[in-house]
């Protein structure tokens, strides 16, 4: 996996390994003799300048934050020792320390006559520049833009963007390069190389990892002895060198934080801007999954697990369908990689790695699509990945953990085709049996088209030695015994509607689809004489009505010989399924049965 990020950050990188694209928020611009001029604040601008692998107790050459640029605090230095919080000190130590190492930095540079301004803004002209322009940044600058870096400019010109300031930086990092190689060489885990060296230093912070520090997380770090052996100091036992550290922590800092500004439309029809990620997708609030190629290729294909659209579905699956694969022996085809990370204080957990071919891959998302294909309401619909994920649990919560873990699954699943744990099942067939009354007396749960979907995904993927997969839609010649009970559930639900009208306070779903669905053969023998008092009292009412659906009943029970006694957890599906499917079959039929009708309106769920 680090190999892969590293190479994958050799491959964005522009320029020389000693520089590095840094933002820029802030211009502080001076005058020739030192003297203050005036901040101004930028839109955020990202440019070259001296790269850092880790920022912990060091400086950026002309281009810092303001503790170390202009030994800012946010304190009010006037007070008092002896007034001082210990917070307070703290806080004045910690700027004084990083203003001292940005002036090590700095002076370490003293010989380029293009920064000379700089030195006359600390030293000579000192009144008239760092302590005027400290008093005036609180009053220039706003207190949310005080945190960006600030860069030195001189008229239009930034003084760490010289041509001279760049060679001097590079002409040091290969200097440093070449004596730290002088010594013993250590072959690089990742490279397989000792073309640079192996140090006990932090490889670099990577943010915006999710629940992870807002200053940045370690992938690889050795921060105690008690992750320490064989007598290596720090970071000297991952043998991580210098250019594949730089490389991977800047691959990953891109996956995590790259996209772009878009224009949606929300569910009122306004528009709004969003943030994008391109590489990225965020599962709940702890679990965020990355994903590249090894070679620079479009994957469109992942932007239909998020909104799937049934034609370009259909084009997918056709053009998988029909593609000649073309396998040539011992020749690689570009590759798929995919990362799941979360944050573990400042650490990050790498929870999962695919690593896929490009081909196989979308053989992967094809069949993910064919098989969580469901019939809803007179077409067939394709559920985002996600909204999948949350349909076996409590969807009030985006903080729920079991989103993350069960979208997760369903990434694997859709991505590599692996098998999902019959855990989820068990989830959704609870939350389908947990009755919630509403104000008017009603069940808010019940089988949605998420829930569908899932469990048919589910059961499908579990079928072993060639058992037969179950349908998008109502198949007539299933006759599995589970189908069948949740199908001739269905019926009578239907029944009990049209017979009762659609005040009814509860129904055999609420107080009877727990039963039925996991002890048939006890629940059925109630449900059948509740059944026939329903059709007596709509034969008076409804006669048609009454023959259709007794009919209907009729036909489904001649398709078992006896209601089995108990339902095992794959049946329990089953018969969650049968009862769906029957359901939207119905609604089909009633389109042109002006009688079935009038059960659709009482028995469509919200």
């Amino acid at each position: 996996m680090i190999k892969e990020l590293a190479e994958f950050g050799k491959r964005i990188r522009k320029g020389h390994d000693a520089l590095k694209d840094e933002p820029i928020s802030i211009d502080l611009i001076i005058n020739e003799d030192g003297s203050f001029n005036s901040f101004s604040v930028i839109e955020k601008i990202s440019r070259q300048a001296e790269a850092l692998t880790a920022k912990k107790g060091k400086a950026r050459l002309l281009l810092d934050k303001a503790g170390e640029v202009l030994n800012y605090s946010g304190l009010n230095w006037d007070i008092p020792d002896t007034e001082k919080s210990e917070e307070q000190k703290k806080a004045e130590a910690a700027a004084i320390f990083k203003h001292n190492l940005y002036l090590a930095k700095l002076n370490i540079y003293k010989n380029l006559d293009c920064i000379t301004p700089v030195f006359l803004f600390y030293n000579e002209n000192k009144l008239n520049g760092l302590e005027k322009a400290t008093k005036a940044f609180e009053l220039q600058v706003g207190e949310k833009e005080r945190a960006g870096n600030i860069a030195f400019r001189v008229k239009d010109i930034r003084l760490h963007e010289q041509k001279e300031v760049y060679i001097a930086i590079i002409e040091k990092f290969e200097k440093e390069q070449s004596e730290q190689l002088k010594g013993d060489k250590k072959v690089c885990s990742v490279c397989g190389k000792s073309d640079f060296p192996v140090l006990d230093q932090p490889h670099g912070a990577i943010k915006r990892v999710p629940d992870g520090q807002k200053a940045g997380c370690a992938l690889v770090s050795y921060n105690a002895p008690a992750f320490e052996s064989y007598q290596l100091n720090g970071n000297d036992n991952s043998s991580i060198c210098t250019n594949c550290a730089k490389n991977y922590v800047e691959g990953l800092n891109y996956l995590l934080s790259s996209g772009n500004e878009t224009i949606i439309e929300d569910k009122k029809g306004k528009t709004k801007t969003q943030f994008i990620y391109s590489n990225r997708k965020n599962f709940g609030s702890d679990t965020a999954i990355i994903f590249w190629t090894k070679e620079d290729e479009p994957i469109e294909e992942l932007n239909l697990l998020d909104n799937p659209d049934v034609g370009q579905v259909a084009n997918l699956i056709d053009s998988v369908t029909n593609a000649k694969q073309k396998v040539v022996k011992g020749i690689k085809t570009n590759q798929l990689y995919s990362c799941t990370l979360s944050g573990a204080a400042a650490r990050i957990a790498v929870r999962d790695w695919i690593e896929i071919s490009l081909d196989e891959y979308k053989q992967n998302i094809a069949k993910w699509f064919q098989e969580i294909g469901i019939r809803a309401y007179g077409e067939t619909r394709y559920v985002p990945l996600y909204a999948l994920a949350r349909a076996g649990h409590n969807t009030k919560s985006d903080n729920d953990p079991t989103n993350s873990r069960v979208a997760t699954q369903l990434w694997n699943a859709a991505l590599k085709g692996t098998v999902p744990p019959l855990w989820i099942l068990t989830a959704v067939l609870k939350r389908i049996r947990f009755v919630e009354s509403a104000e008017d007396g009603q069940s808010k749960e019940t089988i949605t088209t998420e829930r569908a979907a899932l469990i048919r995904f589910i059961l499908n993927r579990n079928t072993k030695n060639g058992g037969y997969m179950i349908k998008e839609q109502n198949d007539p010649n299933d006759t599995s015994p589970a189908i069948v009970c949740g199908k001739i559930f269905a019926v009578m639900e239907g029944i009990q509607r049209a017979s009762q009208g659609k005040d009814l306070n509860a129904g055999i779903r609420e107080r009877f689809f727990s039963f039925a669905s996991t002890s048939p053969a006890p629940a059925f023998g109630r449900l059948m004489k509740l059944s026939q008092n329903h059709i007596s009292k709509l034969k008076h009412e409804k006669p048609g009505l009454a023959v259709i659906l007794d009919r209907q009943l009729q036909e489904l029970c001649s398709l078992i010989n006896e209601f089995p006694a108990i339902f095992s957890l794959e049946e329990q599906g089953q018969f969650a399924l049968g009862y769906y499917h029957q359901k939207q079959q119905d609604y089909d039929n009633a389109k042109n049965n002006k009688e079935l009708q009038s059960i659709i309106e009482n028995n469509k769920e919200e």
